[in-house]
Parts: C-alpha cells; sequence; structure tokens
C-alpha cells in the first residue's frame, strides 16, 4: 500500500524528471550496502533495482554502511561490498571505508589491490578529526593510487577547517564533500575555491541548500548523490535536476551533474573547467514559498532528528503547517506550485498514518514538496 501510494503521488514529479534529465550514464555517487547498526540495510538486489529507475545503465559509488561486524579495520564489510561490486556487471565502483584509528593505511592498501576504486571517510561515526596524523596517510594513499575520497561533511558535524587545510596540502586528491557538505558550506566553498578536484555530492534533503550550493560553487563540481538506504534514487535525482534546471544549466551542463564529472572522477579522466557559480548570492524570493519551505525544514527535522529510529509523527505538527501555508487564498504567481507542494505533502501524511514502515516514503515526499518551493519559478530571474 505505502509504495503504491508514493508512486501516485510522486508520478507527476517523474514526469517531470524524464524531462529535466539529460541523456547520458548517471552515476550515483553516494551509495552504502550491507547493515547497519542503527537497522537500516541495503541488500545488492535493491540497489539495482533503484538504479534500475533511473536507467539500466545507471552506475553508483558504494560503500559500506557503519557495519556492528566493522572491527577489525573495517576488513569484513570491505570485502563484502568489493564481491557485491563484482557481481553487479560493472554497474558498482566499490569504495573502501576506513577507520583511522585502526590500520587505515594497511586496510586501503589491500582493498586497493583487490580492486576498490575509491576511499570513504565518516568523520562522525569513527570519531576522528583531519588533524590526526592517520588523516595525511590516508590522503597519501589516495595521492598514490589516484582515487578519490569521499567524506562525510553533514548533519552532526562542526567546523572542518582541518579538513580543508588538508585537501589543501593534497590538491591531487579528488574530494567528494557529501550532502553539499552543509556542516561548513561557506568555508569550503571559499577555501576550496581554487581545489582543482573538490566536488560536492548533492546528497541532501533541502532544496534551499542546494541552490545555495549552486550560488557558492561551478556547477562543473557539483554531483548527483541519494545517500540511499537513507534517501531514494529517483526523488534525490529530481532534486539535483530541478535545481539545475533553476540554475540555468543546459543540457550538456545538467549531465555533468548527473553523471559525467562522476565518471571523470573515479576513471582518472580531467574535469571539465570550472566556471563561475550559476545561481545569485542575493536573488527575489517569495513569501508564501519561503513558510512552505521553513515548515517543511522544521518537519524533517522533527522526524530525522528523533532517531535512529527516524519517527515521522514527531513532524506532523510542523508539516499540518506546511499544508496550511499551501492554502493560500491569494497565491500570486506562485499559485501552482502551491497545489504541487500541497499534493506532495497530502501524500507524505498520509504515508506517515499508514501500515508498515511510511518513514522512507514520507521522506522524499517532504523532500519534493520542498524543492518546489525553494525553485519555483524554475529558473533564476
Amino acid at each position: 500500500m505505502s509504495a503504491a501510494l508514493f508512486e501516485e503521488v510522486f508520478a507527476p514529479f517523474a514526469a517531470e524528471l524524464e524531462e529535466l534529465a539529460p541523456a547520458g550514464t548517471v552515476v550515483d555517487a553516494h551509495t552504502h550496502l550491507g547493515l547497519d547498526e542503527d537497522g537500516r540495510s541495503l541488500a545488492l538486489p535493491d540497489l539495482l533495482a533503484a538504479l534500475d529507475q533511473l536507467g539500466a545503465q545507471t552506475r553508483a559509488c558504494v560503500f559500506p554502511l557503519h557495519d556492528p561486524e566493522r572491527q577489525p579495520a573495517y576488513r569484513l564489510p570491505n570485502d563484502r561490498v568489493l564481491e557485491w561490486a563484482r557481481e553487479s556487471g560493472g554497474r558498482l565502483y566499490p569504495y573502501c571505508r576506513l577507520d583511522p584509528r585502526e590500520e587505515p593505511v594497511e586496510e586501503a592498501k589491500r582493498c586497493l589491490k583487490l580492486g576498490a576504486r575509491g576511499i570513504k571517510l565518516h568523520p562522525r561515526a569513527q570519531a576522528f578529526g583531519f588533524g590526526d596524523p592517520a588523516a595525511d596517510a590516508i590522503f597519501e594513499v589516495a595521492r598514490d593510487a589516484g582515487v578519490p575520497i569521499l567524506i562525510h561533511t553533514g548533519r552532526g558535524m562542526g567546523k572542518m577547517d582541518s579538513l580543508a587545510e588538508l585537501a589543501l596540502r593534497y590538491p591531487e586528491v579528488p574530494l567528494v564533500l557529501a550532502h553539499a557538505a552543509i556542516a561548513d558550506m561557506g568555508m569550503f566553498a571559499m577555501r576550496l575555491a581554487d581545489h582543482p578536484t573538490v566536488v560536492y555530492d548533492t546528497a541532501c534533503f533541502s532544496g534551499v541548500d542546494l541552490v545555495e550550493l549552486f550560488a557558492r560553487v561551478p556547477a562543473e563540481r557539483i554531483v548527483f548523490a541519494s545517500d540511499i538506504p537513507y534517501g531514494r534514487t529517483l526523488p534525490s535525482l529530481y532534486l539535483a535536476m530541478r535545481v539545475a534546471a533553476y540554475a540555468g544549466l543546459e543540457e550538456r551542463e545538467r549531465a555533468l551533474v548527473a553523471g559525467g564529472t562522476m565518471s571523470a572522477i573515479v576513471e582518472g579522466r580531467p574535469l571539465a573547467a570550472p566556471t563561475a557559480p550559476r545561481v545569485p548570492q542575493v536573488r527575489p524570493v517569495s513569501g508564501r514559498l519561503t513558510r512552505v519551505s521553513a515548515y517543511v525544514a522544521m518537519a524533517l527535522g522533527a522526524m530525522v532528528g528523533a532517531g535512529p529510529p527516524i519517527d515521522p509523527t514527531r513532524g506532523l505538527g510542523a508539516l499540518g503547517l506546511a499544508r496550511a501555508a499551501c492554502r493560500d487564498p491569494d497565491p500570486g504567481s506562485v499559485g501552482a506550485a502551491l497545489e504541487r507542494i500541497e499534493a506532495a505533502l497530502a501524500g507524505a501524511e498520509r504515508l506517515i498514518s499508514a501500515d508498515g514502515d511510511p518513514a522512507t516514503l514520507a521522506l522524499p515526499l517532504m523532500m519534493t514538496a520542498g524543492t518546489i518551493a525553494a525553485t519555483a519559478p524554475i529558473a533564476v530571474p
């Protein structure tokens, strides 16, 4: 019931995505396989099925979750991901996940010899800082092997200047800042403006954050990501492509965001030359849509912040306020946008009250509503 309801509500947005998505290979820069100690999990057939929603040639960069069997040195989860990548028919680029406190250099070299194409670091989950000598040693391994490092720079992180300093010491290392670098976006955008190979992935809940990312960094340095199983593939690409269209990107440029840039990184090819950010840093907004964005953000924060596990019922109050903001008898020029947002939010509310586990389905509908609120009209004034 929940899956059918989600598909019904999301159908108009999926149809829009067909128009926005460019031709060419899509590469999801941020996916997981296995089991997390918070209870979330994803199996290989489910990841491939999610990628198939975007096309049979869609590929992904993949790494272990925060696996209960991660000790020692993430060896067992890394071996599982390497094997699953071999079984994927070339659709998965496997990364090894490292704990800087447990033989990170040895584990990285072992996995790279077995076919790993990148490195994943999660400073919040592994509780380490980038001033640690182990961080330098990991960057040295990545530099010598010519592989990228993806780093969690999202929720739960403090100031991250030490990572910027480390990146500047190793400009040869391709660096993927996950979750649009929302933990310290302004600092990264300023300090790493001249870094030749830093990119920002789009795995975040907020359309507002992603619009601001396009205002701070070149479009050629932004890559699509879903964070599955925490995000969902189709709505995540919708977020990325809708904001890219809002930023005025042509199809060729949207193709870089969707997969071209990430393909170049994992395959060791030069990146496209960066251009100036496409969205003005100061821009007109609709007060009506701003109210909706604020309440959607409040609802998502209440739901996600209560976990793990996620408790979607905690966001119902703010979700009700977001729906109320859509019921404006004088909507002005954003009436059509408010109608689309209301439909997505109504579907999310129904999913929260449905049987089973609706949280992973309600949240992407709310993310979609927030995306519309952040990008209507769909072109920068």
